[in-house]
C-alpha cells in the first residue's frame, strides 16, 4: 500500500444529528473536508455517483472545485456510471478536469452500481440496451470514450470550412488523461478485460461473484488476473490498483463509544441478481488493525487504499478518522506519507 484516500458516498438527508441535510451541505463539506485533507497530506479525495439518490450524482463540478483549491491530493470517482454519461461530453469534461488538476485525476468509471430508478439511464435519453442491466451499453459508451480521449477523429467537419471528407476530435484534450482513467471491476473476468484494455483498476468492497474463498483473497485474485493481463498485452509501464475497505481505528474511549471494537465477517449475500462476496468492516484497535490489514492479501497487493468514510457528522470528525489511520496504522502498511511519485499507468 503506497497511497490512501477516502471514498466517500455523499449522503443528505433531514436526519437527526446529521450536518449533511441538504444537497448543498454535502457538497460544501465535501469541499472543506478534502481541502483538510490535503492540508495533512493525505493522497486522494473520491467520491461515489448515484442518480436519482439523495447521493452526490454529477462529480466532474465538485472534483473540479476541489482541484482548483487543493496542491497535491488526487481527486477521483468510484464509479461513474457510464449507462448515464455522454461519451463524448465526459471524455470534454474529463480532459478540462485533468488539465485543472494538473494531472491529479483518477477517473473510475464502469457500468456502476443498482440504482433506484427502473433502468433509470433511459430518462436522460440513452436507449437501445439488450442487457436488462444495460452493460452493453456501458461497454460501447466506454469504447467511443476512450477512442476521444486518445485524439481519436470522432465527428465529421463541416466541408465548407474543411473541405470534403475531414474529421475531428474532441477539444480540449488532456496528454495524461489516458493513463488516469481506471475501469471498477466486480469479477475477475472484468479485471482481465481491464488490464487487456490498459485501464487501471478499481475494485471495491463487493464482488459479484463467490468461489468459497475468503473476500480478500478472492479479490488478490482479481488482481493477479489484472496485472497479467495488462502484461500480456503489452502495455507499458505498472498499472494502478485501488481497493476499498471501511476502517475505523479505535484510539480513544470515543471511539470506542462511536464504533465498538467488533469488526464484522465477510457475508455472501445477492445484489442487483448477482450472487455476491462482501468484505468485512475493520474496526479494532491500531495494532489489532496493523494485524488484520497485513493479512488482508489485495490491501497488501494493491498501490492506493480508499477508505470509506461517513460523512453526515461533518469534515472534522471524517478527518479524524483519516488522521487516526495516518498516525497509527498506515506506515506499518508501507505508507511513507503522501507520495511524489507520477500517478497513472
Amino acid at each position: 500500500m503506497q497511497r490512501f484516500g477516502f471514498l466517500s458516498f455523499g449522503h443528505y438527508g433531514p436526519q437527526p444529528g446529521s450536518t449533511t441535510q441538504t444537497a448543498a451541505d454535502s457538497l460544501l463539506q465535501a469541499i472543506e473536508l478534502a481541502q483538510l485533507a490535503d492540508e495533512r497530506k493525505v493522497d486522494g479525495a473520491y467520491f461515489r455517483v448515484h442518480h436519482f439518490a439523495t447521493q452526490g450524482a454529477s462529480p466532474i463540478p465538485l472534483l473540479s472545485a476541489i482541484a482548483a483549491t487543493t496542491s497535491h491530493i488526487e481527486v477521483g470517482t468510484g464509479v461513474i456510471d457510464m449507462r448515464y454519461e455522454n461519451p463524448l461530453q465526459l471524455a470534454e469534461e474529463a480532459a478540462a478536469l485533468d488539465i485543472i488538476s494538473g494531472g491529479r485525476l483518477a477517473l473510475g468509471v464502469s457500468r456502476g452500481s443498482p440504482e433506484p430508478a427502473l433502468r433509470g439511464y433511459e430518462a436522460f435519453g440513452y436507449t437501445g440496451s439488450s442487457d436488462p442491466r444495460g452493460a452493453d451499453m456501458a461497454r460501447e459508451k466506454f469504447d467511443l470514450f476512450l477512442r476521444a480521449v486518445e485524439g481519436e477523429d470522432v465527428a465529421d467537419a463541416d466541408p465548407r470550412q474543411f473541405g470534403p471528407g475531414a474529421r475531428l476530435p474532441i477539444e480540449p484534450r488532456s496528454d495524461t488523461l489516458r493513463s488516469h482513467i481506471w475501469w471498477g471491476a466486480g469479477t475477475r473476468e472484468t479485471a482481465e478485460w481491464a488490464g487487456r484494455l490498459g485501464v487501471n483498476l478499481m475494485s471495491s468492497t463487493l464482488l459479484t461473484e463467490t468461489t468459497g474463498a475468503s473476500f480478500a483473497d478472492l479479490q488478490a485474485e482479481q488482481i493477479q488476473r489484472f496485472r497479467a493481463a495488462w502484461k500480456d498485452s503489452g502495455h507499458e509501464g505498472e498499472p494502478r490498483v485501488s481497493v476499498s475497505r471501511s476502517i475505523f481505528p479505535v484510539v480513544t474511549e470515543q471511539d470506542a463509544r462511536m464504533f465498538g471494537l467488533r469488526g464484522d465477517r465477510d457475508q455472501v449475500g445477492t445484489i442487483d441478481g448477482f450472487v455476491s462476496t462482501f468484505g468485512k468492516t475493520y474496526t479494532a484497535t491500531p495494532d489489532r488493525l496493523i494485524e488484520e490489514l497485513r493479512a488482508d492479501a489485495a490491501v497488501m497487493d494493491a498501490d492506493t487504499l480508499m477508505i470509506t468514510i461517513p460523512t453526515q457528522l461533518g469534515p472534522q470528525f471524517a478527518m479524524s478518522i483519516l488522521d487516526n489511520f495516518a498516525t497509527h496504522v498506515a506506515p506499518a502498511l508501507g505508507w511513507r506519507g503522501a507520495t511524489s511519485a507520477p500517478l497513472g499507468g
